[in-house]
């Protein structure tokens, strides 16, 4: 997911301005992890909607490590590096999961985990 499909999620319909970053950003993290979980139910038969998911998931990953490596971002330094990690994982794990050398699922579960942060926060504040 571009940071362009983002702005355009975020300006999509009124009530978008009312959203708060995080419940958008849990938003893309929703989207691009529903597209990994069908691509999984048959991913030999459907290669093409896996590819693309990856893909989706590297972009969306992508932008956020720009965030985070950003110094104005306010997240903790320790979190912003974790999610930096995540990020360089996310895109080293996909080119194995498209060479046939690993499986997809952790990438679900890394960004299960994402949202589940994602929500405790929106929850808080």
């Amino acid at each position: 997911m571009t940071a362009q499909i983002m702005a355009r999620a975020a300006y999509a319909s009124p009530t978008a301005a009312t959203r708060s970053p995080r419940s958008i950003e849990y938003d893309a993290f929703a989207r691009v992890t529903y597209q990994l979980k069908a691509a999984l139910a048959a991913p030999k038969a459907n290669f093409a909607a896996l590819a693309r998911a990856l893909h989706d998931n590297r972009a969306l990953w992508t932008v956020l490590a720009a965030d985070v490596a950003e110094a104005a971002n306010g997240l903790p330094e320790a979190l912003r590096a974790k999610l930096f990690y995540l990020a360089e994982f996310t895109v080293d794990h996909s080119r194995k999961v498209l060479a046939g050398e690993a499986e997809a699922g952790v990438l679900v579960e890394i960004n299960t985990a994402v949202m589940r942060g994602l929500r405790r926060e929106e929850d808080r504040g």
